[in-house]
């Protein structure tokens, strides 16, 4: 493992390299203008894995490529999944620079890498191929069978994934999966994410008169949708916080008492979290830390609100309508599909006379991902990256959702343990996106060594 260790920090310069040649593609997915680009990302990290030993394909779907390679020998088969795809840019007026021309900028923390995708994604999933590259350089060999699994659409809806999974199961089902696409809980303290809140989405319009009206002929006894929608959002908390929509928390359960010893002693600062968004206090669910109320508890957001004229200057009328965009993060067993069922019947059993709603036919929504952490792999991987960053690492929540922890289990019936090494001000998906150098060095290390003690 020494040498392993010694020969990924003599050839940190050019991994670093390699990073940036693969951040220079701007393997935008969403936008259909940058499909050649994502083409070739996938095509560049086929050939560099091919240079170290692996069998690695670009295999095609009706969206972007998938990237599927297989290396290593043995009973022992773990999966690793990465996505090579990025967000668009906009607005570029507020990078600091070309999002697609990385380079390596000073900070009061340390080096870091600038540029689009340098955290999410590509900047995480190569500190696993360079492991292998290191494992490979120093040994001959991997240590045990590793098949990497690369998408090309994570960050536009990965509309090919479960068919490709369906499709390819016989050869993508392993011992466990491997996910790189998380962060530290803070700067220093390894993380591995023991669960993920789930996701449901939904709008609806509420419909008033046949058509906007004239508020001096109206105004009065007409019916106002904007003003019975905001009628209809106040309900959806009471003062403390907490969702009153009838049964929102069935299958909602407290936090276990170690884990949450885990959570306070993880060096979280709730002061600074809050502070460096501009808030002074917690607006959550009262009686819940902010991590508790960010990764244990479910929320119910007002995303978009609307209607009415919204030019310059004022125009006096009644509108006909008036819409409202929903999410709710979901944790433990709750339902997506039940919790839409109840939060509707809460709308429209508050409808006044005269007001009809219509909701969207888009119906988006998955469920929690709690993770399999009695699994020997996760104190393995923990013990391995508490050596390498000199620190106990922590089980942690996410507030975020990673679908495709989930689609392992329910698509491929295997277990997932997620280890990334970002930082909540990486900047994801907004201008000037960076990954520090220490990441991705010490992320190249703690492969090394989990792979060392779970293959």
């Amino acid at each position: 493992m020494s040498e392993v260790l010694a020969r990924i920090d003599k050839d940190l310069p050019e991994a670093i390299d390699r990073l940036m040649g693969l951040l220079r593609i701007p393997s935008i997915s969403t936008d259909p203008a940058w499909k050649a680009d994502c083409a070739k990302a996938a095509d560049w990290l086929v050939a560099d894995l091919n240079s170290i030993g692996f069998k690695a394909e670009s295999r095609p779907t009706p969206g972007h490529p998938m990237v599927v390679a297989h290396g290593g020998e043995g009973e022992r088969h773990i999966l690793f999944y990465g996505h090579y795809d990025v967000q668009p840019v906009d607005p570029l007026h507020l990078w600091n620079r070309d999002p697609f021309d990385p380079a390596i900028e000073s900070t009061a923390r340390g080096d870091v890498i600038r540029g689009r995708g340098a955290s999410d994604d590509k900047g995480q999933l190569m500190t696993f191929i360079e492991a292998c590259r290191a494992w490979i350089q120093v040994n001959g060999k991997l240590p045990c069978r590793i098949t990497l699994f690369l998408e090309g659409e994570e960050e536009s809806g990965s509309p090919s994934l479960i068919p490709f999974m369906k499709e390819n199961a016989a050869e993508l089902t392993s011992d466990i999966a491997l996910i790189c696409d998380t962060s530290m809980v803070s700067p220093g303290v390894p993380s591995i994410a023991g669960q993920l809140r789930g996701m449901l989405k939904d709008e609806f319009t509420l419909h008033g008169p046949k058509i906007d009206l004239h508020s001096g002929h109206y105004g009065g006894p007409g019916l106002n949708p904007l003003r019975e929608i905001s009628k209809i959002i106040a309900s959806f908390h009471d003062d403390t916080g907490r969702v009153a929509v009838e049964g929102f928390y069935d299958g909602v359960h407290e936090v276990p008492a170690e884990l949450k010893r885990q959570w306070e002693a993880s060096g979280f600062d709730e002061a600074d979290y809050l502070n460096s968004v501009g808030y002074t206090k917690s607006h959550g669910e009262a009686g819940y830390s902010c991590l508790e109320q960010q990764w244990a508890r479910p929320t119910l957001e007002i995303n978009g609100l609307w209607g009415g004229y919204q030019g310059a200057g004022s125009k006096t009328v009644l509108p006909a309508e008036a819409h409202c965009k929903i999410t709710c993060r979901l944790v433990g067993d709750m339902d997506p599909d039940d919790l839409r069922v109840k939060l509707r019947k809460h709308v429209e059993d508050r409808l006044p006379i005269d007001a009809r709603v219509t909701w969207d036919s888009n119906l988006e929504g998955s469920p929690a991902a709690v993770m399999n952490t009695s699994r020997a792999e996760f104190e393995q991987a923990r013990i391995a990256l508490s050596e390498e960053w000199n620190r106990e690492a922590v089980i942690v929540g996410m507030g975020g959702s990673i679908p495709i922890a989930g689609f392992f289990k329910t698509v491929l019936g295997m277990d997932a343990m997620l280890i990334g090494f970002a930082n909540d001000d990486d900047a994801i998906h907004s201008p000037n996106e960076k990954y520090d150098v220490q990441s991705f060095h010490k992320g190249i290390r703690s492969w090394a060594r989990i792979l060392d003690r779970i293959a």
